[in-house]
C-alpha cells in the first residue's frame, strides 16, 4: 500500500450560499414564495406522521411558514400587479 499525504482543508467561504446581486425583486419574491410554499407542504405532510408535542410544534411551524408566505405574497402583487 502507498502512503499518500493528506492535504489540509481549505479554509471555508464566509458565505456558503449566496444570491446574485442582478436578480431583481421580483424574481426574488417569486422564488421566496416558492420556497415558502414548498417548507409549508413539508411541515405538513411530517406533521400528520407526528403525535402530541411534536405534531403541535410542526403545525406552529406550518403556520409561521404560511403567515411568511402571506406576507411575501402580497409584497408580489405590490411589486408586480396582476
Amino acid at each position: 500500500m502507498r502512503s499518500e499525504s493528506l492535504q489540509p482543508a481549505p479554509e471555508p467561504p464566509a458565505t456558503l450560499f449566496s444570491v446574485t446581486p442582478r436578480a431583481d425583486t421580483q424574481t426574488l419574491l417569486v422564488n421566496a414564495s416558492e420556497t415558502l410554499n414548498s417548507a409549508r407542504e413539508m411541515a405538513s405532510t411530517l406533521a400528520f406522521d407526528l403525535d402530541g408535542s411534536q405534531r403541535s410544534l410542526l403545525l406552529a411551524i406550518h403556520q409561521l411558514v404560511e403567515m411568511g408566505g402571506l406576507l411575501v405574497d402580497r409584497a408580489l402583487e405590490q411589486v408586480a400587479p396582476a
